[in-house]
């Protein structure tokens, strides 16, 4: 009887510690923004060459990535408390270094698409922008509606929403995809595509900058559509970080202000 006593008291003692032990765990899980706040950093993905949004000037003698979607990455990481560290990067390849913890988050004017969701979560919408398609000056007479691109050459950046409407809202497309946004828009003044789809404040930049390109006058995607911050599924202690600082943002009337700064920049 002794031993059985001895026994029980054993048991007894052993599921109390691990009762304490699971509590201990469970109240000392490690957040996203724990693990942000104890490096002190918020690494950001971008993709450098999408102005006005994010692009890269020279300042002191020295490149710097500038553009809206900058500023609003540096209000996160001031409201988290900690340092921006920037990694400038292919735009497709963002979700894959955003999956594999290369970099924090990811803010480059993406959509997020029920495709990307399924990959990454999101924040809420920060910008809403239409859709453009940019031409050669030369062609504006030629291309005024949708069905007049229909089986024409459509240059679009690879993995983008723009990439997505090209092929499914433009009938018999030759879709070119290219990485990044100037290989585009060089692509459109050397005949090797017709047009260009590309968000309207991008595409107002390229345009202000080559008398040779124009913008149609022609509704393409989805207006409900815009940009959204993108995170590690699972992570909803960021998202909801994140949201805080764009809901103050927009409040206060800083996105669009942003947005005027950036575009002043280029």
């Amino acid at each position: 009887m002794k031993i059985k006593g001895k026994v029980k008291a054993l048991v007894l003692a052993l599921t109390v510690c691990l009762g304490a032990t699971l509590v201990g765990c469970s109240g000392n899980k490690t957040t996203k923004i724990d693990q942000i706040k104890k490096s002190g950093k918020i690494v950001l993905g971008t993709s450098a060459e999408y102005p006005p949004y994010e692009f890269v000037i020279m300042k002191d003698g020295k490149e710097e990535i500038v553009g809206f979607d900058i500023e609003l990455a540096k209000e996160i990481a001031k409201d988290l408390g900690v340092k921006l560290e920037i990694k400038n990067m292919d735009f497709e390849g963002l979700i894959p270094s955003l999956k594999t913890g290369q970099i924090d988050l990811v803010i480059s004017g993406m959509t997020p698409t029920e495709k990307r969701k399924k990959e990454i979560d999101f924040s809420n919408i920060y910008y809403k922008a239409i859709q453009s398609v940019v031409i050669r000056a030369t062609d504006k007479d030629k291309y005024n509606s949708v069905d007049s691109l229909t089986g024409i050459r459509i240059g679009a950046q690879t993995t983008s929403i723009q990439e997505e409407i090209a092929k499914e809202k433009v009938k018999e497309a030759k879709v070119m995809s290219l990485a990044r946004i100037p290989e585009l828009v060089i692509s459109l003044k050397t005949d090797k595509v017709d047009a260009v789809i590309m968000e309207n404040p991008v595409a107002k930049g390229h345009v202000s900058r080559n008398s040779d390109l124009t913008i149609a006058d022609i509704k393409v995607g989805d207006e409900d559509g815009g940009s959204a911050i993108g995170v590690q599924k699972g992570q909803q202690d960021f998202v909801d970080a994140i949201n805080k600082t764009i809901d103050r943002l927009i409040a206060e009337g800083k996105i669009d202000q942003f947005v005027t700064d950036a575009i002043n920049l280029q």
